[in-house]
């Protein structure tokens, strides 16, 4: 066996760096919350009578078990892949009822499809977790996990956790751009209703602190303007809606800067702003380059670029969802999912500010 020699051992341990950059990263045990909407709901509106839900076919068809599970995926969503990545054990849904004893300290996902930073939001899926509700239920599990380990160890295990949150792109899809003149529309203009989203989400985030969280990725909103639902109803001849690529424009800048200032008022980096708006960007622009061969066409659907409706059993499926970038009028496939994580562990300040996830699980496994 060849030895490295003291000239040779910065090669030695670059191969070695090499070697493991492609396996997940051992963590030592941390819980896992998430907040938000359908990008990372992972099943608690199948709890609900709603009908912002994911759990019939074809979601899920390329799911482990290969059935729906509430997930708005072909397969894994992003908490599904962060979990993977840091090799944790996969939330469970907070409404499940197989969340109890030891499956509690895994941490849980709180997210439900549908909802946004205002309560006005997603009204016409009648009932769906306001975010209110779901920083109620983090206090209600924060209770239930004191009944079993106690009230400090539950703060330490609350104060250790990863947090991911996902909001915002719903208040404009699905509230201020859902009906020509809607009220929101009426009663602010596009800069005023982003100046008033980002102030009702620092309440949010501040909430969210005050119930523990020293770790939340707060991701921003995606191309909402490139998405097949919009290019349906707003494209011509495939662009992307300026307007709501205008609201993405306003909105995830300042969201970066009320973090930023979040932080600053805190002393510390509780607070990370994930750029899925570039992330997500690279791929909608340069699909091919990506191993994609559209970013324009959804997988399931119906009608123009596959963006009517629902995602149902009589919808247009592709075969190989592993080409589409998009997998339902508003969703990423799994394998976009994967491109977006891959990011939040490892991208540069252009993509997480002002650390990725990779940097932030060195820096925590240190105290």
């Amino acid at each position: 066996m060849m030895s490295c020699s003291l000239s040779f051992l910065s090669y030695c341990i670059l191969l070695l760096v090499l070697a493991f950059c492609d396996l997940p990263l051992e963590v030592e045990s941390r819980a896992f919350f998430v907040f938000g909407d359908s990008l990372v709901d992972n099943g608690n509106n199948n709890y609900l009578l709603t009908s912002a839900r994911a759990d019939s076919p074809p979601y899920g068809i390329d799911y482990p078990t290969h059935r729906a599970t509430g997930r708005f995926s072909n397969g894994l969503n992003i908490p599904d892949i962060i979990s993977e990545q840091l090799g944790m054990e996969p939330t469970l849904p907070y409404l499940a009822p197989q969340l109890t004893g030891d499956r509690l300290l895994v941490g849980a996902n709180f997210a439900s499809a549908g909802v946004g930073i205002l309560n006005d939001t997603g009204i016409q899926f009648f009932n769906i977790i306001r975010i209110g509700k779901q920083l109620e239920y983090f206090e209600q599990y924060q209770r239930r996990v004191s009944g079993l380990i106690g009230a400090e160890q539950t703060e330490q295990l609350v104060n250790s956790a990863l947090i991911l949150i996902t909001l915002g792109g719903n208040d404009f899809v699905n509230n201020y751009y859902l009906v020509p003149f809607s009220a929101r529309s009426r009663q602010f203009s596009l800069p005023d209703y982003v100046v008033y989203l980002i102030s009702e989400y620092r309440k949010i985030l501040q909430k969210l602190y005050d119930l523990g969280g020293r770790r939340v990725l707060v991701t921003g909103t995606g191309p909402i303007g490139c998405v097949p639902a919009e290019l349906a109803q707003r494209s011509t001849s495939g662009e992307c809606s300026v307007e709501l690529q205008r609201a993405a424009a306003l909105f995830n800048p300042q969201l970066t800067q009320m973090l930023a200032d979040l932080n600053s008022q805190i002393g510390a980096n509780v607070f990370i702003a994930a750029n899925t708006f570039t992330m997500n960007m690279d791929f909608v622009s340069n699909p091919q380059t990506y191993g994609f061969v559209t970013s324009k066409i959804a997988c399931c659907g119906q009608g123009p670029y596959n963006g009517i409706g629902l995602c149902t059993t009589l919808s247009n499926l592709c075969p190989n969802r592993d080409i589409y970038a998009f997998w339902d009028p508003f969703h990423p496939s799994e394998r976009a999912n994967r491109i977006i994580v891959q990011q939040i562990l490892t991208g540069s300040s252009e993509y997480m500010n002002p650390m990725n996830l990779s940097t932030i699980m060195a820096l925590d496994s240190r105290t």
